[in-house]
């Protein structure tokens, strides 16, 4: 394959997009960059210009295709997909979604599938970062959906993975997104490059599609780039333990959304309007408690308190998550377990905090009676009670470190090289009070095929 950064109108192109993968991106690292590869005209382009960056750094990049079986050139798709991340020296992976399709919701399934797929791919590879090829048009698509009704998320430029637990510690980066789709499809016919066109995109019965046949006759104004990102600022907001945060009345709206998937450990944000019926009251300086996205907010004098709801959890019937030995496991969506050994379980505190030893209840005591009955205990196969900590058991809380990704607070590849930091469970819970700085919205999934 050519140099990209040659002079002429290739050059400007490369040199824009290889400009933000050295701004957010390591260096020589043994750890791969990975890739969303569809075949697509947008995902073809960023292929080429990622293997070039990555060839020039030090880095494998492997890229990552899925198929969805829903469509009956899927297979030839994903077989073009592996053809050209190959010709550019990347490694390959292909991904299925296997199982039954829904009846209704399909679109939002598959896309959910896809980054579900894709994220335990990567983390499996030990990629910290994935790339997706979204543009300047999908965020003027997406902007004419959600005038239009849809819920669709903004694109962020970097963002966490938008599924759970699966992406966990996993930024996304998009860096074609000051970019428009056809001078993308110019630069590959200068390059020679061949890619899918997904006759999908141009099917009316997808909001997608109609949305890009609207803005392609000109029937909508097309919004500009930098006024359809938002940012805001996370002043106010602190964590005061593993799992409980505190936050001003004065609290952004994005931040108090991305607070609230956070803290009940799920991956939907709260709609609209029951978010802006909570932030009012909060504004109003009302003393309530309300219950939103599995997380229970308790506002009281100038701050609201919001920790996990115990009552939701006990509602759904969660069962106790047994540990296999020396494998990584996500409880509630908020603490990370890792056992040495077998016969372990890690079960909700409601119902067994009595059957705690004094010092594990002494050590629980700072918590508020509701996060104490949402908090994990263990439980051993033979084994008189539940217990705070066990012999060989380290528990790693997931909250804090989830919103540090979410609110912005790590803006390079290096901010997450560090290891979390895994605690044995024999110790005893620490409150360390912590702020957070700055704020994003939560990043979000398209619905499309090959770009």
């Amino acid at each position: 394959m050519r140099r990209l950064t040659s002079d002429g109108d290739d050059g400007g192109l490369a040199a824009r997009v290889l400009g933000r993968l050295d701004a957010r991106l390591s260096r020589d690292v043994e750890r791969p960059l990975a890739l969303a590869l569809s075949g697509g005209g947008d995902s073809i382009a960023l292929l080429r210009l990622a293997a070039e960056w990555a060839g020039a750094r030090g880095r494998r990049l492997l890229a990552l295709g899925v198929d969805h079986g829903l469509n009956p050139d899927s297979g030839r798709w994903n077989a073009f997909a592996e053809q050209a991340a190959r010709a550019v020296g990347a490694d390959w992976r292909g991904l299925r979604w296997e199982g039954t399709k829904p009846a209704t919701g399909l679109t939002a399934a598959a896309r959910t599938a896809r980054h579900r797929l894709i994220a335990e791919a990567a983390r499996a590879a030990g990629a910290r970062v994935v790339l997706f090829a979204h543009t300047a048009d999908d965020i003027a698509e997406a902007d004419l959906m959600h005038r239009e009704g849809a819920t669709l998320g903004r694109v962020r430029e970097w963002s966490p993975s938008p599924v759970w637990p699966e992406g966990r510690g996993l930024m996304l980066l998009r860096p074609l997104l000051d970019e428009g789709r056809e001078p993308l499809r110019d630069w590959l016919r200068g390059q020679g490059a061949d890619w899918i066109e997904d006759p999908a995109n141009a099917d009316p019965r997808y909001g997608r599609s109609r949305a890009r046949q609207a803005l392609a006759v000109g029937g909508t104004e097309r919004q500009p780039v930098s006024e359809a990102r938002e940012a805001s600022s996370a002043e106010g907001l602190k964590t005061v333990g593993e799992a409980v945060v505190e936050a001003s009345r004065d609290v952004a709206a994005r931040t108090l959304a991305a607070t609230l998937v956070c803290v009940g450990g799920g991956a939907t944000p709260p709609r609209g309007e029951r978010l802006a019926a909570l932030v009012r009251r909060l504004r109003a300086g009302e003393a309530f408690t309300a219950t939103l996205c599995g997380a229970r907010i308790t506002a009281s004098g100038e701050t609201a308190t919001l920790v996990r709801e115990a009552g939701e959890m006990a509602r759904k019937g969660a069962g106790p998550l047994r540990l296999t030995p020396g494998v990584e496991a996500v409880w509630d969506g908020r603490f990370a377990f890792v056992a040495a050994d077998a016969g372990w379980s890690v079960v909700a505190g409601r119902g067994r905090l009595s059957h705690l030893s004094d010092a594990d209840r002494a050590a629980l005591a700072p918590l508020s009676p509701q996060a104490r009955a949402a908090w994990p205990v263990l439980v051993k196969d033979g084994a008189p009670g539940p217990a705070l900590a066990g012999a060989g058991v380290e528990r790693r809380g997931l909250v804090a470190e989830r919103l540090r990704l979410t609110l912005d607070e790590t803006t390079h590849e290096d901010d997450l090289i560090s290891a979390p930091r895994w605690r044995n469970a024999m110790e005893p819970p620490i409150f360390p009070d912590r702020h957070i700085q700055t704020v994003g919205p939560n990043g979000a999934a398209d619905d499309r095929g090959p770009q």
